[in-house]
């Protein structure tokens, strides 16, 4: 089982069967891209939040890779500056979704299915997906990337989340350390939450190339981190929204590079 898991884990971090398109969100009056398979029908759907100060291009390849495999990534480019709102945010996260299930995507060839939704982000952009779900009752499924505080608390509105859950965080992470931000959402989450810690990684490690924040936020790009995310990520979609069990092993494979630090994922899943 463990060599079918390590298998499995290694062919998610490849790019999937899919080819791929990119889209702007600006064409439905919201700054942000979004990519999708070329064609597919019911398809799966995420919207992705960025980190702060970060751009949604930091998060190109990951949001490619979940197109490749069938899911359809979206990510809103709003409220990139020092003093973005985290709410207002989340409320860009909901809306991507809206557009996702309520527009022909791609060639007209790629639809959503308004019952397979997920979200996910990268540190504060992490924390609003966390708003989101609390708020939408559509979400299905949740992952985060080195989760950060948000105003109003992420750790807070985790009490309302029961989509099951996963959160990478870094163990290198200055910026926003587990144990008072991802392990402290997880231990919150109403619904099954698991935690992998990344113990080389940086808070900075999941955002991709260079950037001019970096002068101000600790860490920088990593592309282990990265593949590893990646692979997780996708698992986790394919398992949640996708229907996809055969991929269900891979989210309890252990890892070095990934350790479970936390786990709650005997808690019922929502309808």
């Amino acid at each position: 089982m463990a060599r079918k898991a390590k298998h499995l884990f290694d062919e998610l971090s490849r790019p999937g069967p899919h080819r791929v398109l990119r889209g702007d969100l600006a064409l439905v009056g919201m700054p942000g891209v979004v990519y999708t398979p070329a064609s597919g029908l019911s398809l799966p759907a995420v919207a992705f939040g960025h980190g702060w100060l970060q751009p949604p291009t930091r998060y190109r390849r990951l949001l490619r890779h979940l197109a490749s495999w069938g899911v359809v990534a979206a990510a809103p480019g709003t409220h990139v500056g020092p003093l973005g709102s985290h709410r207002l945010l989340a409320a860009d996260l909901r809306t991507a979704l809206d557009v996702c299930t309520g527009v022909r995507l791609g060639d007209g060839e790629v639809s959503v299915d308004p019952g397979k939704l997920g979200l996910a982000g990268h540190s504060t952009g992490a924390g609003s997906a966390v708003l989101a779900t609390a708020a939408d009752p559509r979400v299905n499924a949740v992952a985060t990337l080195a989760a950060s505080q948000t105003r109003p608390f992420a750790t807070d509105a985790a009490r309302q989340c029961t989509a099951p859950s996963l959160h990478l965080a870094a163990g290198r992470d200055s910026v926003a350390p587990p144990v008072a931000n991802a392990e402290l959402i997880a231990e919150n989450w109403a619904g099954p939450a698991r935690v992998r810690t990344l113990p080389k990684a940086s808070h900075l490690g999941f955002a991709e190339g260079r950037h001019w924040s970096g002068l101000l936020v600790a860490g920088k790009s990593e592309s282990a981190t990265q593949k590893t995310a990646r692979a997780l990520l996708t698992a986790f979609f394919l398992v949640h929204l996708a229907d996809q069990r055969d991929y269900e092993p891979v989210l309890d494979l252990p890892l070095k590079s990934a350790d479970v630090t936390f786990d709650n994922t005997e808690v019922p899943e929502h309808a």
